[in-house]
């Protein structure tokens, strides 16, 4: 008896592959997209203080010093309100914490339209708008990039501080025209509207953590549970100033920015348009220049924060901080009653290098100084403030006392060289050293 060969036992076809899904974008890239437009919204009022300062002078007959003490207040209440803005976001959330900040500048910009004395002017535009403006300072972008990614840190960095750029690109001509046209009340209110315009963007959209809606950072391998609120906003954030402190870097940081900040908001985006117009050039063309250093501001610090991400970061500083001085010394040259070439070059070139700074900077504040990083360079960001401050007010002074910026920018290049050293002097975070403490220099 033969047997019959077992035949193989047929199984069924294999079930074909199912159809790939489409991954949906990481909402690390929704959050930082609300961000980018909050701060565009509230970009705004950062580009009228240039555009007052000849109005008010003819109006109400104050000095270009007085107004430059508003806007010098304006600045450092910015910048010393940015570290316990970034406390107070981890113990009440960003969310709050920017929206409250958009109704407090709302409120100063609606109010100013009343004033009649200067020390109103010192009040709403200098402690309320200035106060609101700093919750909303880069230590928001710093906070939002720290907790949301960790992969494409310097790029969003970078492109979270072209935000500010961006505003001013979009409100400076407009703001212009309308001062020039139908005095500087309106362009108040329009930023005072602008602001509350974004309020329902921000209460609506952002998150304050990845652990909010389940996810991991982006570029996380683990999820990271969200953190309990911290308080004692207050004291983190002096504790934070007193460790750092005691570090070399903290204090070249700080002195750096501080020159970033005399020579972009408190110099050229003060007293720029007033300047081009002691040389005759009309104030909607002055403005339309700013508005084009806004434009590649965008492009240089989106690149900047992409050179963060692979190159040596303090001496991408010092050569933000070279290539800037040099600028400031050919300005006087250029300036005239109208725009041509050589003029446009510079503003293209100060454009590309205007807060290329900042991504550099915060990745080195994070080298250094760990889980306080965004809180660190909140103080950092007051340097860059007062430093502004202190040129806002003394550019108005020495316009008074000698007719012509011209010190001013020449004084101006000088610092940028003395920043472009320092930056070469900060030293790399010791190896081994503890995540989160801070290292010596």
């Amino acid at each position: 008896m033969t047997q019959t060969p077992e035949l193989p036992l047929r199984t069924a076809d294999p079930a074909p592959d199912p159809v790939p899904r489409r991954r949906r974008p990481h909402r690390a890239w929704s959050v930082a997209a609300v961000t980018f437009l909050t701060i565009i919204g509230a970009a705004g009022f950062a580009s009228l203080p240039g555009l007052l300062i000849d109005p008010l002078h003819a109006e109400f007959h104050w000095s270009r010093g007085t107004i430059g003490f508003a806007v010098s207040v304006n600045l450092a209440l910015y910048g010393l309100t940015a570290p316990f803005a970034a406390a107070l976001m981890d113990r009440f959330g960003i969310r709050r914490v920017v929206a409250v900040a958009l109704m407090v500048i709302a409120t100063g910009a609606w109010l100013t339209v009343f004033m009649t004395a200067s020390w109103q002017l010192v009040l709403l535009w200098g402690v309320l708008v200035g106060l609101g403006s700093g919750s909303m300072a880069l230590a928001f972008a710093a906070t939002v990039t720290g907790r949301w990614f960790v992969e494409r840190r310097g790029l969003v960095t970078g492109i979270l501080t072209a935000a500010g750029a961006s505003g001013q690109l979009v409100f400076l001509p407009l703001l212009a025209w309308i001062v020039d046209r139908h005095d500087w009340r309106p362009a108040a209110v329009t930023v005072a509207l602008a602001a509350l315009a974004v309020v329902p963007l921000v209460w609506l959209l952002l998150r304050d953590h990845p652990a909010d809606v389940g996810l991991a950072p982006y570029g996380a391998t683990e999820f990271v549970p969200k953190p309990p609120p911290q308080r004692g906003a207050a004291r983190r954030a002096v504790r934070a100033l007193v460790s750092a402190a005691r570090t070399g870097p903290f204090w070249l940081l700080a002195g750096t920015f501080a020159i970033c900040g005399a020579t972009t908001n408190g110099l050229v985006k003060t007293h720029f348009v007033p300047a081009a117009h002691d040389h005759g050039m009309p104030m909607p063309a002055a403005a339309s220049l700013l508005a084009v250093i806004g434009i590649f501001d965008i492009a240089g610090t989106i690149a900047s924060g992409w050179f963060t991400d692979r190159f040596n970061t303090r001496r991408l500083l010092a050569v933000y901080y070279g290539l800037r001085g040099l600028s400031l010394m050919f300005l006087p040259l250029l300036l005239s009653d109208t725009v041509h070439p050589p003029m446009v070059f510079f503003i293209v070139f100060y454009g590309l290098d205007w807060v290329a700074t900042v991504p550099p900077t915060i990745a080195l504040c994070r080298e250094h100084y760990g889980e306080d990083s965004a809180i660190v360079f909140g103080w950092v960001l007051a340097a860059h403030q007062v430093g502004a401050a202190l040129i806002a007010f003394l550019g108005g002074l020495a316009r008074d006392v000698f007719g012509t910026y011209n010190p001013v920018w020449y004084t101006s290049g000088a610092l940028c060289a003395v920043a472009a050293l320092m930056a070469l002097v900060i030293r790399q975070r010791r190896e081994g050293a503890a995540d989160g403490q801070p290292a010596t220099a």
